[in-house]
């Protein structure tokens, strides 16, 4: 069964582990090496059995740590082509060996080491930002992050998932009362900026089905929510929709945004 757990997810760095017994990928390194490999030896990974890296797009927070992994640990990385133009052109990145880098393309399936990755066009203001499905036949993992709405195509992309991970970003109040100039609001507002924990649960309403088992809200802001406001939104939510945390056969939880989070044998 494929399962997905975060190392860390949030607006200061993500990246989240995604795989099966046999298989292991990460999806973005926004964090150092140091913090990957922590929560590597944490899940039982070596880090050098990794079958690739999934870039789900060029910002900071999901690229900070790849050239310094990369350097360390010759992964081969799976980005489309403009969001890997943009990454080689990075600053940041430092020097790498650009073979490693392989270019994919939205809604054309890529098999691996027998799990077969999907990428699905998302709406960020990025180059060209993707969500992430894996699947095994046994099971499917989704990874939607950083995307200001959704749309019935990506409702689609998600649907049929027994792990999920989906950004709750902020309270929209929060947002509004906080410290941001009201420039930076606007874009998290917007439909390519950030989901907001109503629209999140808005759009799990729409792709949990009767396989769901895990679901994870990530990439909280640090100034616009808090873990308890973004789990009880999204609960409420569901319920509007006709979905009953207390009574689902699956579970939610919030991946922390500093530290591992994963699901463990018992849940």
């Amino acid at each position: 069964m494929i399962k997905l757990a975060s190392i860390a997810s949030g607006s200061s760095g993500n990246s989240i582990v995604v795989g099966n017994e046999q298989t292991h990928f990460l999806v973005d390194v926004g964090v150092s090496r140091k913090k990957v490999l922590e929560g590597l030896d944490l899940f039982g990974i070596d880090p050098a059995g990794l079958s690739g890296i999934f870039i789900t797009h060029e910002h900071i927070d999901h690229i900070y740590g790849l050239g310094v992994f990369l350097r360390k640990h010759r992964i081969p990385v799976f980005a489309t082509g403009r969001t890997i133009d943009q990454i080689l052109d990075s600053s940041s990145l430092g020097k790498v060996d650009r073979s490693l880098f392989n270019s994919i393309s939205p809604d054309r399936p890529l098999e691996i080491g027998g799990i077969t990755a999907e990428a699905g066009s998302s709406l960020h203001d990025a180059a060209d930002p993707v969500c992430y499905t894996f699947s095994d036949g046994d099971g499917k993992a989704g990874v939607a992050t950083d995307l200001g709405t959704f749309d019935d195509y990506l409702v689609e992309k998600m649907q049929g998932c027994s792990s999920l991970l989906v950004e709750a970003n902020h309270d929209l109040n929060m947002l509004m009362v906080g410290p941001y100039p009201y420039p930076l609001k606007r874009r998290i507002m917007g439909n390519k900026g950030h989901m907001s924990n109503e629209r999140a649960g808005q759009f799990l309403s729409r792709i949990i089905g009767p396989v769901t088992r895990q679901v994870y809200l990530g990439h909280l802001s640090k100034e616009n929510n808090y873990a308890d406001l973004a789990y009880e939104t999204v609960k409420v939510e569901l319920a509007l929709h006709g979905i009953d945390l207390d009574q689902s056969d699956f579970s939610m939880k919030i991946a922390s945004r500093t530290e591992p989070t994963y699901f463990g044998k018992s849940e």
